[in-house]
């Protein structure tokens, strides 16, 4: 049975609101979390160094060393709550594309897993993006194409022709 869920996508292309749908329609009990999550519990100095993950104002986001520690940490935390037992969904930007799909499936080894891209044309992300007001403008352009090269999925969704619950029922369907 399918044990994790991935979701990438960019910024604002309706990951986090398919997530929670995914929750709703899914007979079992699914914990989901994101990379905004992971941001957020950071400490302040981690935003404030070169290291750590800085946002740019043209909505590029630059990440060190100190920042892919604690990723690191992060992802190995959520394989070992899979390992446990608990059904995971993943709520990710691949910023690295193949390699960070590559970090994913070394940590989550022979977990099923369901790789979902979800995409969503630059220009509507941005007015997703607009209309949060909690995001560096230019985030959802600059990542909409950027986080799934490289990428296998097992399936793809598209937030710009469907809605987040059309699209968590069509991933619903291939969760086994």
């Amino acid at each position: 049975m399918t044990q994790v869920i991935v979701l990438n996508g960019g910024s604002s292309s309706g990951k986090s609101g398919i997530a929670r749908c995914l929750q709703a329609v899914l007979p079992d009990p699914w914990l989901a979390l994101g990379t905004d999550t992971l941001v957020e519990a950071m400490p302040a100095s981690v935003h404030a160094s070169e290291g750590g993950i800085e946002f740019t104002p043209d909505g590029e986001v630059i990440v060190g060393p100190e920042f892919r520690t604690l990723e690191a940490a992060w992802i190995e935390g959520i394989a070992a709550m899979a390992h446990a037992g608990a059904r995971v969904i993943v709520d990710e930007v691949f910023l690295g594309g193949a390699d960070s799909q590559q970090r994913w499936r070394k940590a989550l080894g022979e977990l099923p897993v369901l790789w979902v891209g979800v995409r969503c044309e630059g220009a509507i992300a941005a007015g997703r993006e607009v209309a949060r007001g909690d995001r560096t403008i230019g985030m959802a352009v600059s990542q909409a194409d950027v986080v799934h090269r490289g990428v296998a999925y097992d399936l793809e969704v598209d937030t710009a022709r469907a809605e987040a619950m059309e699209c968590a029922r069509t991933i619903a369907e291939h969760v086994r």
